[in-house]
């Protein structure tokens, strides 16, 4: 079964991803691949996410496309707005999936076949947080490895 991480009570959660990205990134991968990342939520988020990842962080740069651009097969950052989008151009991108919608996603089966870690980001906004706790219980009767990371403790 797939490992299934939950990050909660995130208050910005396109500051969170960024983060999230720079820190994945700047890990070593298990079998010594270059890290890859896609990124999924709606296509507002993901405009917005676009612009900060330029801008988030003086020193540090967190190359990205948009999985319908040209070179996009070269950059470690996907962004797609519409999960079956990868149904029809296959990244090379099969690492990390972090996850920004609030719904839960179809096919997740064969998606967890293609990234063998999937990071769901929730901020502390009701709606996001019930969606959440649903999709968990979800995929915990899948039989998921689920991790959570309650970041209102990080906070405090």
């Amino acid at each position: 079964m797939a490992r299934i991480d939950f990050h909660s009570h995130v208050s910005d959660k396109l500051q969170y991803c960024c983060r999230l990205s720079r820190k994945i990134l700047a890990s070593s991968h298990p079998q010594g691949l270059p890290r890859t990342i896609v990124i999924t939520g709606s296509k507002n988020d993901l405009n917005n996410l676009d612009d900060l990842l330029w801008t988030f962080s003086k020193t540090d740069f967190l190359p990205h496309a948009w999985l319908h651009h040209e070179g996009a097969h070269e950059t470690p950052i996907l962004l797609v707005d519409q999960l079956s989008e990868l149904d029809h151009q296959a990244p090379a991108h099969r690492d990390v999936l972090i996850y920004l919608h609030t719904q839960a996603p179809q096919g997740l089966d064969a998606l967890l076949e293609r990234f063998p870690r999937w990071i769901e980001v929730v901020t502390t906004q009701e709606n996001e947080l019930k969606a959440g706790r649903e999709r968990f219980k979800g995929y915990r009767a899948l039989g998921h490895e689920l991790h959570h990371f309650d970041q209102s403790k990080a906070a405090a």
